[in-house]
């Protein structure tokens, strides 16, 4: 190994040298480095270059007998011993430096100054050396020549590099990693170098090793600038990100507040403008809008109504109907909107929200008839947003509008008041919402019945208070509750009341405009004693229920509560209730109006405090032939059959035909007709494209590919299919109460198929509405049926043509 270097070393020399010589031009550009730590590596780094050149200059012209070469070997010789002692002398400003600014100490190390006085004494030998032979002399020939005492050159270096060695031990905690290592390389390599020199001639070990260190010195030095500096910059992105942070957090405290405030003029809109924020950010979301345009659809519909800061709270709080003038007047808040917000000029979309979310997609809106997309994206957003909490709110002339209802009036809006796209998305996201929480009072629970303050449910007069319903289905639902009379009113007849009854929000209304609003209807009234009144009801039956335990009702103290149980549940229409507790038990088979209607059961009393009610809904189900029938079964499908037997379908989907083979060219006809309870654009056929080994609706192995309704609603694709949907309006399309009309008249009607391969285009036509549906079946899914569906509707008459 030291005879490969010995051949090599000029070359390696050459190169080292060069390295240093462009790393010293490095450092002098360098702006990152402190100024006197900078200045003492690029004063290593040139000295070391000249140290490396000086001694491959002594190597080459050693024995050379000219006048240049007499020079040149004395000069050379002098400058490596010299420059030796200038590196270490670079290398301990270097040190004193990183202690100070970077260690932290707050003077420099006694040893590391006691080696700047052994470099300089180191100086005065080399010197004294050119003219005493100290160190070394030339023979004849011009060849360097050690002298007796050529060991005193090594030892002040050598004292030197242990000396900050011992420095760098002791501080080097202070340090980073990188650049404990570096200084570690630089005072132990060129120690091992020397002491290996004093048993080598030839060998330029010690200045090899110095101007290596060195190298690597740079490299470490650059290796822990670049750390620092993306440190730094982490710091200065993670300073950054938190300022904006923190004004965003501002803008929308300061926005917030502001909504509030303008909020607060009215009770009936309290908190509308976070909610329709909420909603906006929900809908450009589903749209694969980005992060951004997310935000600003959330801001632009959180200051959409700041314009009626401008609007005079006498007609915000208006009781009555307001006048031609305050119309007038309210539909100049999207105008004054915008004004306010125009000064905001970062945030165009702001005022765009506030000054357009009135506009409607058929340009018959305002401020200024806008119409498609000529409205700003962003308000088209804000546009359904603000209609959905609008409608699913309590103003002062109505109660919340059931979430079907508010559904309807988004179908029908589509294409006209609302962006179809976005009404969509509602629609969506309304679907998914199957516990209503999207409305003023997310908090509401379906387990939980309101039983008034402190959970207890006063009922002084009959009927004074009813609790919110609590909807009877097939599984059997168990009710406990403790009921007490108030004082001084006779305990056989100041007892709990039952009111069975259906309605779009599951609540007893009494008033006429809400009953006809909420579609109520009363089947009848239960008391706890076994009394019944039938209203709306077919019919009702009560029977006496033998007590499974001796009546204990004679040791109960006067004042003690009741304890009651109340087990109901439904079979399509026909409902069962047993009361237990209290003087006696008994059974009511109650005949509803019809299979399709809800029911719920709705607590009330007289004179009673009614408390510590619970709800389960147990596992157990009734079926065909559990509940005794006391009514015949209504049915309207009592018609001509055709190739399918006829189906009636009383809920979402609750029935369905068998399955077709799809093939080209095949059609369907059919007559349909909604059923009587039918309110909705959704309350008709739909049709359905599946596989499945049974050639049934949710049958063995059942994929479904397409749903396509009659009202022409579009539906995402699946995971077994892609689907288009293309629906037109014709000039036969009389509006949506004329098509919910026709619906409920019946009609007949009929669905082509087209198939090439995997496609499958599905074409009908009803009531002026145009559907075109193509589906692509994704390979491997297997032969597709057809079948009938749909939502209260009859259909006869089924033929395959």
């Amino acid at each position: 190994m030291l005879e490969l270097v010995r051949i090599h070393q000029l070359n390696i020399m050459l190169s080292l040298s060069s390295i240093c010589g462009i790393i010293a031009l490095f450092v002098f550009f360098t702006k990152s480095l402190p100024p006197k730590r900078r200045r003492a590596l690029g004063f290593l780094e040139a000295s070391a270059t000249l140290l490396l050149v000086s001694d491959r200059f002594a190597y080459l012209y050693r024995g050379d007998v000219s006048t240049l070469g007499f020079w040149m070997v004395r000069i050379s010789n002098f400058l490596v011993f010299s420059l030796s002692l200038t590196v270490i002398y670079a290398f301990n400003v270097y040190l004193t430096d990183l202690f100070v600014n970077e260690g932290g100490l707050s003077t420099v190390p006694k040893r590391l100054k006691l080696v700047e006085t052994g470099v300089v004494i180191g100086e005065a030998l080399i010197i004294l050396s050119q003219f005493t032979g100290l160190y070394y002399t030339f023979d004849e020939m011009n060849r360097y020549q050690r002298s007796p005492s050529f060991i005193l050159c090594y030892v002040i270096p050598l004292l030197a590099l242990l000396i900050q060695l011992s420095a760098i031990i002791q501080y080097c905690g202070r340090l980073r990693r990188g650049i404990r290592v570096s200084l570690l390389l630089f005072s132990v390599g060129p120690l091992i170098a020397s002491i290996a020199q004093i048993f080598t001639y030839g060998l330029s070990l010690t200045n090899l090793s110095i101007v290596g260190m060195a190298v690597l010195l740079y490299v470490f030095a650059l290796l822990d600038m670049n750390k620092a500096l993306e440190h730094a910059n982490r710091l200065e992105i993670e300073f950054l990100k938190e300022e904006q942070e923190s004004m965003r957090r501002l803008f929308d405290q300061t926005a917030k507040a502001l909504v509030n405030a303008i909020d607060a003029k009215d009770d009936y809109t309290r908190g509308h403008s976070l909610r329709v924020a909420e909603y906006a950010r929900k809908i450009a979301e589903r749209s694969g809008k980005d992060g951004q345009a997310c935000d600003e659809a959330y801001y632009a519909a959180l200051l959409h109504d700041v314009g009626k800061i401008g609007i005079p709270d006498s007609i915000i709080k208006k009781d009555g109907r307001l006048t031609e003038e305050e119309q007038k007047a309210v539909r100049e808040h999207p105008t004054i909107g915008k004004n306010i917000l125009s000064g905001i000029a970062e945030f165009p979309y702001l005022e765009t929200g506030a000054g357009c979310h009135h506009e409607r997609y058929d340009g018959t809106g305002y401020p200024n008839g806008l119409k498609g997309e000529e409205i700003p994206d962003v308000a088209r957003i804000v546009a359904v947003a603000d209609a959905y909490d609008t409608m699913t709110s309590r103003r002062r002339y109505r109660d919340p509008m059931p979430q079907q209802a508010v559904r309807e009036e988004l179908v029908k809006g589509a294409g006209a008041q609302f962006d179809p796209v976005y009404a969509e998305i509602m629609l969506q996201l309304i679907d998914q919402d199957v516990e209503y929480r999207m409305r003023e009072d997310p908090e509401t629970v379906a387990e939980e019945v309101e039983l008034g303050a402190g959970g207890e449910l006063h009922c002084v007069e009959y009927r004074s208070r009813v609790s919110e319903g609590i909807p009877v289905w097939s599984n059997v639902l168990r009710l406990r509750l403790k009921s007490v009379a108030d004082e001084g009113f006779d305990e056989k007849t100041s007892i709990p009341a039952i009111i069975l009854f259906d309605s779009h929000d599951g609540r007893v209304h009494t008033e006429e405009r809400s009953i006809r609003q909420m579609r109520y209807l009363e089947y009848g009234e239960l008391w706890f004693d076994g009394h019944t009144i039938c209203t709306d009801a077919r019919n009702m039956k009560t029977k006496t229920l033998p007590r499974e335990a001796p009546d204990d009702q004679t040791e109960r103290k006067p004042g003690e509560p009741v304890e009651y149980t109340v087990e109901a549940a439904r079979y399509r229409d026909h409902l069962r209730l047993r009361i237990t507790g209290g003087r006696k038990s008994f059974e009511t088979i109650v005949a509803l109006a019809d299979s399709t209607r809800y029911a719920y059961i709705g607590l009330t009393g007289e004179h009673c405090r009614i408390s510590e009610l619970s709800v389960e809904e147990t596992e157990e189900t009734v079926g065909e032939g559990d509940i005794p029938r006391i009514a015949g079964e209504i049915s309207y499908i009592n018609r001509l059959e055709g190739d399918i037997p006829n189906l009636q379908v009383d809920g979402t989907r609750s029935a369905a035909t068998a399955g077709a083979a799809v093939e080209d060219g095949m059609r369907l006809a059919f007559h349909t007709m909604s059923l009587p309870t039918a309110h909705l654009v959704w309350h008709c056929p739909y049709i359905v494209l599946f596989c499945a080994d049974d050639r049934r609706v949710n049958g063995s192995n059942y994929r479904e590919l397409a749903l396509i309704r009659l009202d022409g609603e579009t539906q995402a694709s699946g995971k077994f299919a892609e689907n288009r949907l293309y629906v037109e309006k014709n000039a036969a399309f009389q509006g949506w109460d004329a098509w919910k009309k026709q619906n409920l008249q019946g009609f007949d009607c009929e669905v082509l198929f087209r198939r090439s391969g995997d496609r499958i285009t599905t074409f009908t036509e009803n009531g002026g509405i145009s559907i075109r549906n193509v589906t692509a079946v994704h390979r491997g899914a297997g032969p597709v049926y057809a079948a009938l569906t749909g939502d209260q509707c009859a259909l006869t008459d089924i033929r395959i043509l």
